[in-house]
């Protein structure tokens, strides 16, 4: 059976890498924020981000079925009350309800 002494420096080792890898973000975010690779990534990756959701969301839809209208109306939803309104949470609200609505009714087997 290990020491308490042992037990008791693994723990505050443990600690001690938690506390400095969690503090160690926010020490550097002073100078990305001054970054020109960082103002890019800001202004691109939100964009980015939505596209690769929307191709791994569609990419398995069953194109010969009709089944294929709920999740392809609710993007149409989805992208047009974006542009609407420009609340995104709004937007996947409207959108997820579409989709779930269609799905559980409408194209429901």
């Amino acid at each position: 059976m290990p020491d308490t002494p042992y037990l008791v420096a693994a723990v505050l080792v443990s600690a001690a890498v938690t506390w400095a890898l969690r503090a160690l973000p926010f020490a550097v975010l002073g100078r990305l924020r001054a970054s020109r690779t960082m103002g890019y990534l800001q202004s691109r990756m939100p964009a980015g981000i939505m596209v690769i959701l929307v191709v791994y969301c569609l990419r398995d839809l069953p194109v010969t079925r009709t089944a294929v209208l709920a999740p392809l109306a609710a993007l149409a939803v989805t992208v047009g009350v974006h542009l609407w309104r420009r609340n995104a949470p709004l937007s996947i609200l409207a959108g997820t309800a579409v989709d779930i609505a269609l799905a559980s009714t409408v194209f429901a087997h």
